[in-house]
């Protein structure tokens, strides 16, 4: 049927004519989503969710917040959309001031892109260019988007299309902790091993000049993987053994979305020479960047623009998004109710064999969904539980290695009672999936 033809309602055979096959779609029947208000979406059958993934963790304040739609209103009201980082935009530097502050990187500098994947792309362009090499180091099951050089360093072939790549690659223990050679290790040993292996891959896998390693503090597509505290921080020793940069991925991670602290490489005790942001920042409008040391960003010799990067519609959005996180200390709120809701998840999980682990900080928290052996991964048991608990009003994510994972990452203004009611749909349809699984 030609597309004109199909009914104007019928959205869902529309997209299927016109968008790729390879573009994924949640649930068995999509929802399009018309509103929002707080941590609250409707869509367009006038169902009311509950907002547990936020948009992939973009809407980090949440909808319809005052502040942050007055600031993009009075751009646009300005008459100017867009005029490209060949002219000066005041908002741009401002939230440049601001996250190069934040940072903690010596002399910071911050160039801003549209996406995290385009943040990383330009990370990894710098990286190399300083050192001077198409060497890299990822974490196994890392993921860091989805253009040439970052498919090329993910280290999940579920989200890697292309074997091709401008840059190679050598992968390192270190990202999911629940299975693999390390499994059953304490902290420290874990820690050791991952060092270990690190330097043997280094001295095994490369000519030596690597120009950096690139890491994501708590994995996200990865299925919120935590390693533990200070490995990243041993990692660097060897790094700088070598003169290899280090790059912190915090696109999921940033904005004190962990609770504890404000960036998830902190928990490490180590300040990166670069970190790449996105999502969080702009609350649903388009902006990534890299922040990193002066000399660093200024490696290139080349010209350079950026023609949507930083506009200022999107900074504006953003340095308002930024202000009221600050201003409301939302990084304190995710340490508190993320506490909550990781502490009630394990209870339940003492009750209900398909939980394998239940991991995270702050308000970023993946269930692991296990067979009746309790061991091996169930997708089929997370696309149930993503079902049920659409069917109850509430909005999880999906990820993981084994796509077993149900990701929960709510917007930061998240309230309590909010939170015991997630917590109430999730126990409720964890124990309709556990049933069926034992089935």
């Amino acid at each position: 049927m030609p597309v004109d033809d199909l009914p104007e309602d019928d959205l869902l055979n529309r997209h299927r004519a016109v968008l790729p096959s390879w573009l994924a779609l949640y649930y068995s029947e999509p929802i399009e989503i018309i509103s929002g208000d707080g941590r609250r979406v409707t869509d367009s059958r006038g169902r009311t969710y509950l907002d547990f993934f936020a948009g992939i963790l973009t809407n980090a304040i949440g909808y319809d917040i005052a502040e942050i739609s007055d600031a993009v209103r009075e751009q646009v009201d300005s008459g100017v959309l867009h005029t490209s980082t060949l002219y000066l935009i005041r908002k741009q530097v401002e939230l440049a001031e601001k996250i190069s502050e934040l940072s903690g990187i010596p002399d910071a500098k911050v160039f801003f892109t549209n996406s995290g994947t385009e943040a990383n792309e330009t990370a990894l362009l710098l990286a190399t260019q300083y050192r001077r090499s198409d060497q890299v180091l990822a974490l196994r099951n890392s993921y860091h988007g989805r253009a040439f050089a970052t498919m090329g360093i993910t280290g999940n072939r579920g989200w890697s299309a292309s074997s091709l790549s401008p840059v190679k690659v050598s992968y390192v223990h270190g990202g999911y902790r629940m299975r693999g050679p390390f499994a059953n290790f304490s902290d420290s040993e874990y820690v050791a091993a991952c060092v270990d292996d690190l330097r043997d891959i280094v001295e095994v896998t490369t000519a030596g000049d690597v120009a950096c390693m690139i890491a994501e503090p708590i994995q996200g597509v990865g299925g919120f993987n935590v390693p533990p505290d200070g490995m990243f921080g041993a990692m660097k020793e060897v790094l700088d053994e070598h003169g290899i940069l280090f790059i912190a991925d915090e696109v999921q991670t940033g904005w004190g979305r962990t609770g504890e602290h404000f960036w998830g490489i902190q928990a490490h005790g180590v300040v990166p020479d670069a970190m790449t942001f996105a999502k969080g920042l702009g609350n649903g409008l388009a902006i990534g960047g890299v922040v990193a040391r002066g000399d660093l960003m200024d490696c290139l010799k080349a010209n350079s623009i950026s023609t949507f990067g930083g506009n200022p519609i999107s900074t504006a959005g953003a340095k308002a998004a930024l202000d009221y996180l600050l201003d409301n200390d939302l990084q304190a709120n995710a340490a508190k109710l993320g506490s909550q809701l990781i502490n009630g998840l394990r209870d339940v999980s003492v009750e209900s064999p398909v939980i394998g682990d239940v991991r995270g900080k702050g308000l970023m928290v993946g269930i692991e969904m296990v067979g009746p052996d309790g061991r091996t991964p169930s997708p089929a048991a997370a696309a149930r539980l993503l079902e049920e608990t659409k069917s109850r009003g509430l909005l999880v994510g999906k990820g993981g290695l084994y796509n077993n994972v149900i990701r929960l990452a709510p917007p930061l203004t998240l309230t309590e009672e909010e939170t015991q009611e997630g917590l109430a749909i999730l126990t409720e349809s964890i124990t309709v999936v556990d049933k069926e699984n034992k089935a």
